[in-house]
């Protein structure tokens, strides 16, 4: 089992809020990411898919044909985009890193072809990244 995994790079804003909480509740738990004018961040996904390499290419999959799945599905609707109130499939769901992250892999999965996609890490800052595996 070979894994291949590719990055892609986009700048996104949300806001993570519990309207059932209150203010205090909410910067205790969020802190700054409570701000209710949102904030945004510098995202890096990582896409990895696993598999055999194919005995005609040596390949697991084409990383040029990943990186346009990647920018077709995710960067082209996150880039630039308010998560709360831009994306119509995060609508309802708590935009954190975690459902973000949920989303991409939802996003991806159904273009993978001949491989299977392994995992979906999503990094928010230096510090801080989730990973996904389905």
């Amino acid at each position: 089992m070979v894994f291949l995994t590719r990055k892609e790079h986009f700048n996104g804003a949300h806001c993570l809020y519990n309207e059932m909480w209150s203010e205090e509740k909410n910067k205790e738990v969020f802190g700054k990411c409570s701000n209710r004018n949102f904030h945004g961040h510098n995202f890096d996904v990582y896409v990895t898919v696993k598999g055999s390499p194919h005995p005609d290419t040596g390949f697991v999959m084409n990383a040029h044909i990943l990186s346009r799945i990647i920018k077709k599905e995710v960067v082209e609707r996150l880039d630039h985009k308010n998560f709360n109130l831009d994306v119509p499939e995060l609508t309802g769901i708590f935009p954190s890193s975690e459902n973000v992250a949920i989303q991409i892999w939802n996003w991806v999965k159904p273009h993978i072809q001949g491989c299977e996609l392994h995992c979906v890490k999503l990094q928010e800052t230096e510090n801080i990244y989730v990973e996904y595996f389905g």
